[in-house]
């Protein structure tokens, strides 16, 4: 194994880490046993609490169970952006033994529809906002739509500055195969026993190379839980940690800082729907945000921002992500500014994000970091994939607990991202198309996936 980086391991962390042998459902069970009052959420000057949020996405499941008849393993489709509704629908959808499928949120129509018919998924949860792009596929793709209102788990006195679709009062359609939100809920349904496993399929993003249709990637409870609970660990993420949810939520690195790994470890999370550097500075001195998981152009807009001064940024411990490189002088920058150092990783869809890391107490500027948490990493050449050592170019290849189990209903392209070496199974990080987790900078957003009838021969 790989391990010359351990001479800049983080301090005090082990350098293995036993992940927990429970789905991802679990996580929120527990935190909300622990601490049912205290606020999961903050949206737009309105909490969630930890016993709400449980109690909403058990409901929700049940409805999903006896009012749409998804059962276990079925693909649930959930077309939102950043808000209660879309982390409530997620846990629903595990709750329920089902498999989420995360839609990006700037999709239309046409693309939308291929989450829809890759994935299988005939029930979807979308907001109304979205669901004019969704209700051409009703009773073709589609048996049902549970429809959301942003605005319903708002505070409308709020002095933020809301988004008009975020504002927008309840319109969901009276029409067949369409369930509004609380609708939904209100019958308050209890979902049958929890019958997934850690192995069982938990979501199905879709990732999109340079060519071709987006394909599904086979995440489990166990993959993503690697990097919930290792990203926790790495970063010293406790219960009393407040972030800052801006990273889209459909994405990897959103989904698992904001929903996954914030779930785990009992944080807090202040949500926007949509960036906005403004109503970002305002939140982070008015809930002492401490972390904040953020790409690249986001803190360029961020730090553009003229009345910055005009706020108090004194909480804030930690800022990391990725997106792109950092440049020297934005580093510069942030050290100025919040007297802290930009902590980059380097992560794809394929391995639930994190793959490599930069150590807490040693960041390194336009370096994407040290493998990760049980993760063994190697640089082989592309052509002879023989290993290469130090300062030599070649490919990136991956072995570790958050790697993906192929893609949906893909085996060509399943067998060609993985290659054995050195009596092991590794993820060849070329498969994704060369569209990293770093590719952020381009679009904040990204979607496409489905799941295929088996896991890979080898499973990595």
């Amino acid at each position: 194994m790989f391990d010359r980086h351990f001479a800049h391991w983080p301090a005090g962390l082990p350098r293995k880490l036993e992940i927990p042998h429970v789905t991802l459902w679990h996580n929120l069970e527990v935190s909300a046993a622990r601490y049912p009052e205290k606020v999961a959420y903050w949206f737009y000057g309105k909490p969630l609490t930890y016993a709400r949020l449980k109690a909403e996405a058990q409901a929700l499941a049940g409805y999903l169970q006896r009012g749409c008849g998804v059962k276990r393993g079925d693909r649930v489709v959930l077309y939102a952006q950043n808000s209660p509704q879309f982390v409530i629908a997620y846990y629903a959808t595990l709750r329920a033994d089902a498999v989420v499928v995360p839609a990006n949120p700037m999709v239309k129509t046409e693309e939308f529809s291929h989450y829809v018919q890759d994935s299988g998924g005939r029930v979807a949860v979308v907001m109304q906002d979205l669901f004019p792009y969704a209700e051409p596929l009703l009773g073709r793709d589609l048996d049902r739509c549970i429809v959301g209102t942003y605005a319903e788990y708002i505070d409308p006195g709020t002095d933020l500055a809301v988004p008009d679709f975020v504002r927008a009062p309840a319109a969901v359609p009276d029409r067949g195969g369409v369930t509004a939100w609380q609708a939904a809920l209100a019958p308050g349904y209890v979902p049958g026993a929890h019958e997934a496993r850690e192995n069982d399929l938990a979501c199905l993003p879709y990732t999109s190379g340079t060519t071709g249709l987006p394909k599904g990637c086979l995440l489990s409870h166990r993959n993503l839980m690697a990097t919930a609970a290792g990203g926790n660990a790495w970063s010293g993420i406790t219960c009393e940690v407040v972030g800052l949810g801006v990273l889209p939520m459909f994405h990897l690195t959103g989904m698992q800082a904001s929903i996954n790994g914030a779930l785990h470890a009992g944080t807090t999370t202040v949500l926007l729907a949509r960036w906005d550097r403004e109503a970002a500075a305002r939140l982070i001195e008015r809930h002492r945000v401490t972390h904040w998981t953020a790409i690249t152009t986001m803190v360029v807009d961020f730090l553009a921002n003229p009345k910055l001064g005009d706020y108090d940024l004194s909480s804030l411990e930690r800022i990391g992500g990725g997106g792109a490189a950092m440049p020297e002088a934005l580093a510069a920058k942030i050290e100025s500014v919040f007297g802290l150092r930009f902590v980059e990783g380097y992560g794809l869809t394929e391995t639930a994000a994190p793959s490599h890391s930069n150590p807490q107490q040693r960041p390194k500027r336009q370096c994407a970091g040290i493998p990760f948490l049980n993760t063994d990493a190697r640089v082989l050449d592309p052509v002879t994939l023989a290993e290469l050592g130090p300062n030599e170019v070649g490919e990136i290849v991956v072995h570790g607990p958050q790697v993906f189990g192929g893609y949906w209903n893909q085996p060509k392209a399943t067998e060609a991202a993985f290659v054995e070496h050195d009596g092991k199974c590794f993820f060849r990080t070329s498969a994704s198309g060369l569209r990293t987790e770093r590719s952020q900078q381009n679009h904040v957003a990204q979607g496409h996936h489905r799941q295929p009838s088996s896991r890979p021969p080898k499973a990595p």
